[in-house]
């Protein structure tokens, strides 16, 4: 089987898990469309898979056309490669198109915590530290997929803080990539725990209200990112285009 950069693929003998399409909301095409996406941003589906319609087709119960439509949504976000008459592939991840969102991100939430240090409410800081404590548990527990779902709400309420209501739909769209490659680092032994340290320190800045702390602190959890991904594309070729 040869992927989009003309390599050859190996597919597994299981097909990729996909979560019900009652657990989404929106059109028949929008839930196909979710349900695929966060198979992509899980790593169920793997970089450089060949992704089979008809498989999706029946794995969720549906027609073709609206996992055709929730395909060319995918393919223009990045997340998918379309090659006529050879097939869909999941695309491989970019340390280009990595680094560069990280760029962006890093420039949104520096902003975010300088404008929020001085103004952050006693009620915000009561939520960020109550997201803190569920964390510590999945630590413990060892949970690595509910530790990342757990990171990325965090992230939320910090650009939802701001009061700006696009903030957090731009950072999304420039952290896709990104989102999806961190996948492979939370296993990393250790990582979770840094991860964890991080985002105290994070917190404790904003509640001093010391812009300065917080600026550095973002920053210093924001870019362990690359130092954990770079190794990776020449570790593991095979993810990366």
């Amino acid at each position: 089987m040869v992927s989009e950069n003309g390599t050859q693929t190996q597919e597994g003998s299981r097909a990729p898990a996909l979560k019900p399409l009652d657990e989404f909301e929106g059109t028949l095409s929008n839930r196909v469309y979710l349900s695929l996406r966060e198979a992509i941003l899980t790593l169920e589906y793997r970089p450089g898979q060949i992704l089979r319609k008809q498989q999706v087709c029946e794995a969720l119960d549906v027609s073709r056309s609206p996992v055709s439509e929730a395909v060319a949504r995918l393919a223009s976000e990045g997340l998918v490669v379309i090659l006529p008459q050879a097939g869909t592939y999941v695309a491989r991840f970019s340390m280009d198109e990595i680094r560069e969102s990280a760029f962006l991100r890093e420039a949104l939430e520096l902003a975010a915590v300088e404008y929020l240090a001085p103004v952050i409410t006693q009620d915000q800081i009561r939520q960020l530290k109550r997201n803190l404590r569920v964390q510590e548990a999945l630590v413990e527990d060892g949970d690595v997929a509910g530790f990342y779902e757990l990171d990325g709400e965090m992230h939320l309420l910090l650009l939802n803080f701001t009061g700006f209501r696009r903030l957090a739909k731009m950072a999304d769209s420039v952290w896709l990539q990104v989102s999806r490659a961190r996948r492979l680092i939370l296993p990393e032994p250790g990582r979770v725990v840094d991860t964890l340290a991080e985002h105290r320190d994070i917190v404790s800045a904003l509640e001093a209200g010391d812009t300065e702390a917080a600026r550095t602190a973002t920053r210093h959890h924001l870019r362990q990112l690359l130092t954990y991904l770079e190794p990776l594309e020449q570790s593991r070729p095979d993810l990366f285009s």
